[in-house]
């Protein structure tokens, strides 16, 4: 299969969500595809470091022939073949999220022909990204209701503007994704966080952004803050962060997460995070903001029918979708219902022909 199919990067959310979705679903699903107009509308247009570096490790993972995957580049080719396990080196020698270098081989992980060992370089709490805390305390529980996991061991921590973070996640492959039904949110059970400060900034302010965060959920459920600060031997510059944690009577586990910035009370930081957990949790959802987009690749290819409940749906879960269907040449539907929003799809029911037998 030689003829590219053309993506316009410039739609919708017009970012890395385009670009992620795009490439991993053109090494699972066989596709050529020329990306153009890439992050056209940012205010420095085209492919920066950790884009590359995506491209380029589900490249090797899957033998494509690119074109274009380099910095500052507005246009991508990218034609994959057969989805090889081993294991895979990535360092965008940035603070680049691991965690958008995770969301965009993942899923060709669990495709490949064997187990696949990451080794993940870059920043593992940054800004405009899930916290690789997050990828491990919530959005893995999402992805173990499509029948599939992955392990995750951070050995280090980077930050803006250093980076120096390492990772390393270990991924067995499937056979298939299964269909979920995430409909019933439950009663709130439980919520849990965890409140970090690194390098010369003062333990103080994890129990300030703590204190916002309590604030919030204060009339929501008793909520439970881990305060502390990193071990200076395995975090590599100056951070303050919280990751939230709420679980259901109906067995889902939503999350949100904020970083402190300068000249930012650390209290509104930490509010804000409980904010967005509590318009989700009011919502109705099984599913947070932040989880939503990154289950439609799973659901348009998982065997039958997925439907899940989530609240307001993102620009990133219209972007997302958008691309699935042209891609997986599947339709996914949005309901919406008062507060909340339920978004079904029939998958494709895609085998794992990479498997052995």
């Amino acid at each position: 299969m030689s003829e590219y199919m053309d993506i316009d990067g410039s739609l919708l959310e017009g970012g890395g969500q385009i670009l992620r979705i795009s490439i991993s679903l053109s090494a699972i699903l066989g596709i050529p595809v020329r990306i153009s107009k890439i992050r056209a509308g940012r205010s420095k247009p085209g492919l920066a470091a950790q884009h590359c570096k995506g491209i380029q490790l589900v490249a090797e993972m899957c033998q494509a022939k690119t074109k274009g995957a380099e910095i500052g580049s507005t246009e991508v080719e990218f034609a994959p073949k057969k989805i090889r396990g081993g294991q895979y080196f990535a360092d965008p020698h940035t603070a680049g999220s691991i965690s958008l270098l995770l969301q965009v081989a993942l899923p060709c992980a669990l495709m490949a022909d064997g187990p696949v060992t990451f080794d993940f370089r870059g920043g593992t709490n940054a800004d405009m990204a899930p916290q690789i805390d997050y990828m491990d305390k919530v959005f893995r529980h999402a992805l173990r209701q499509f029948g599939a996991d992955f392990g995750l061991t951070i050995h280090r921590r980077g930050y803006f503007p250093k980076g120096g973070g390492q990772v390393t996640v270990n991924v067995n492959p499937v056979r298939n994704f299964r269909g979920v039904t995430l409909t019933d949110p439950g009663s709130v059970h439980r919520i849990t966080g965890s409140s970090f400060v690194a390098g010369v900034l003062p333990i103080s302010m994890a129990h300030q952004m703590a204190e916002g965060a309590k604030q919030v959920l204060r009339s929501v459920a008793e909520t439970t803050i881990n305060c502390y600060k990193e071990d200076g031997r395995i975090a590599i510059g100056n951070c303050n962060g919280m990751l939230l944690t709420c679980t259901t009577s109906t067995g889902h586990v939503l999350g949100s997460d904020a970083l402190g910035k300068r000249g930012t009370d650390p209290r509104q930081a930490g509010a804000d995070a409980a904010n967005d957990l509590n318009k989700d949790l009011d919502a109705g959802a099984c599913l947070d903001r932040h989880c939503q987009d990154q289950v439609i690749l799973f659901m348009a290819l998982a065997e039958g029918k997925s439907t899940v409940t989530v609240g307001e749906v993102t620009l990133h879960t219209k972007t997302a979708i958008h691309i699935a269907e042209m891609m997986a040449k599947v339709k996914f539907e949005i309901h919406p219902n008062g507060s909340y929003n339920t978004i079904e799809c029939t998958g494709l029911g895609l085998i794992n022909n990479n498997l052995p037998t």
